[in-house]
């Protein structure tokens, strides 16, 4: 699910998604006791939702991202209100959000963070290659085959990636872009998108929802490869979960019991975005639209 940290004047977009759990400072001792032993709050009339407002494809303040799309299948539901709280996905977003009681789900979080109670995961994706299609490199599999070695690299600097391409000795074709940006006048898919398109780099890697959803958008559309057969290096492919409150168990008895019965149609909003899903065999799964 692949992490997003923000500098003080800097809001950053979702490239190292499953990473936040990594990087996020541990709440104090004494908060995690009260997490563990307060009562449940969650708004019975409201889906209260913590959310990025500056984060496409997953979300944003007009309501466009996918998991705008998934909070309001997930309201229908549960016959429900839906209202944001905004705060940049970055150092701090779990503790003024959810921690500050301001809202009562994120929509999409990577498994295993202690710092939320994790939800049974609801898409199972990983890091992915871009290419244009008809370039010879249509059926590359992995960072170590040997025509990426003289081949110009888009890399993300500072993402989980950036170990297998060191491992494989392709820094040195690498053009780095920057992870910290202001993604009010910055977007960094669109400009490796623009560097793909014109020959600046002949490989980008990405997240692969944002992978997914820009490469879909080009004319014609490119090729996206998800990295499922590293051998060697980070851990490329990530389930994603709800992240809510850790007092909150009926309220994630709830959001399981949601996914598991719409599961279809969140396989088909996240397809409708080119995110590339995963079943357990590490398969890239076909959706029905």
């Amino acid at each position: 699910m692949g992490v997003r940290i923000a500098a003080t004047a800097a809001l950053l977009g979702a490239f190292m998604l499953p990473a936040l759990a990594q990087n996020q400072p541990p709440l104090p001792q004494a908060d995690m006791e009260t997490f563990s032993e307060a009562v449940e709050l969650v708004d019975p009339d409201t889906l209260r939702v913590c959310s990025d407002p500056a984060s496409l494809p997953f979300s944003n303040d007009k309501f466009e991202g996918f998991e705008n799309k998934i909070a309001e299948l997930l309201a229908q539901k549960l016959g429900k209100g839906i209202s944001y709280s905004w705060f940049p996905m970055a150092t701090g977003f779990v503790r003024k959000t959810l921690g500050e009681h301001r809202c009562d789900v994120i929509i999409g979080y990577a498994q295993g963070d202690e710092l939320v109670q994790n939800t049974n995961a609801y898409y199972r994706t990983s890091y992915a290659l871009v290419v244009k299609p008809g370039t010879g490199l249509d059926d590359l599999e992995t960072l170590a085959d040997p025509r990426l070695k003289d081949k110009r690299i888009g890399l993300v600097a500072g993402t989980p990636p950036g170990t297998n391409v060191a491992a494989n000795g392709l820094m040195g074709r690498v053009k780095p872009y920057p992870l910290m940006v202001d993604t009010r006048y910055t977007h960094v898919p669109d400009m490796m998108m623009k560097d793909l398109q014109t020959g600046v780099i002949d490989v980008a890697i990405l997240w692969g929802p944002i992978a997914g959803y820009f490469a879909k958008q080009q004319d014609p559309p490119l090729k996206v490869i998800p990295l499922v057969k590293e051998q060697e290096g980070s851990r490329m492919v990530y389930r994603i979960t709800m992240g809510v409150r850790a007092s909150d168990q009926n309220w994630k008895r709830d959001l399981n019991r949601l996914i598991r019965e719409n599961q279809g149609e969140i396989n088909k909003i996240l397809a409708d975005y080119g995110v590339p899903l995963l079943n357990e065999k590490d398969e890239v799964i076909t959706v029905t639209q």
